[in-house]
């Protein structure tokens, strides 16, 4: 279902007019919430608290690559819209660790990024690399929950859904979507990590893996 992807840095604008069906009305949102959408080469999956007392959104960001095992694991953090902090763990073949710090009036009050073990500080464009991709993601987030786009996530095993608080969930594949899961089930005696978009437009795959997602889901209190 191409309404949940996101293949390109300019869709987010026609992201927003497809999933809220171009309307003005925005549905009342929870302080915690997860979406997700398939990018260039992998899926994203994203996490989300709001604090309206301070005024700051966190953002828990997961990209997954459909080939390899670089897998970007990072956090943000915005106060007033304007991002404060950026956390990023990088494994695979280009492991990396990246942290960079924002004073109020938005300049870096540290940044730094480690690679086995030599650290390197930012160049300039890199640091502009960080903050448009923070500013996008918020820009996308904001667009997958007004067009009401959740994340789901459970174990598959035996042709039974096991959603991550344990209830058995009947979930709206379509057929080639259910093909992909049981063509890797077959390939594995465990059970499978799926990961899955639920919009009024309808229900998307988005991964699955060898891997128990359940174990590392981020709660509300985590943020």
């Amino acid at each position: 279902m191409p309404l949940l992807s996101l293949r390109r840095f300019g869709a987010a604008g026609i992201l927003i007019c497809i999933l809220a069906s171009c309307s003005s009305t925005v549905p009342e949102t929870p302080s915690f919430s997860a979406s997700g959408y398939i990018a260039e080469g992998g899926a994203v999956r994203i996490w989300r608290k709001d604090d309206t007392n301070r005024h700051s959104v966190n953002l828990f960001s997961v990209y997954s690559p459909f080939k390899g095992d670089d897998t970007q694991v990072t956090r943000y953090r915005f106060v007033n819209g304007e991002i404060r902090q950026i956390t990023r763990s990088q494994t695979g073949s280009n492991s990396q660790n990246v942290e960079i710090r924002f004073d109020a009036e938005g300049n870096p009050s540290f940044m730094q990024r480690q690679r086995q073990q030599r650290r390197e500080k930012l160049d300039n464009d890199q640091l502009a690399l960080y903050q448009f991709e923070a500013r996008r993601l918020l820009d996308i987030s904001n667009s997958l929950r007004v067009g009401q786009v959740r994340l789901a996530q459970g174990q598959w095993r035996d042709g039974v859904m096991t959603l991550c608080d344990g209830t058995i969930s009947n979930v709206g594949f379509d057929r080639r979507a259910t093909s992909r899961i049981v063509s890797r089930a077959g390939h594995s005696s465990a059970a499978l990590g799926v990961a899955w978009l639920e919009a009024p437009e309808g229900t998307q795959l988005l991964l699955v893996a060898n891997d128990n997602f359940c174990h590392w889901q981020p709660r509300e209190d985590d943020f």
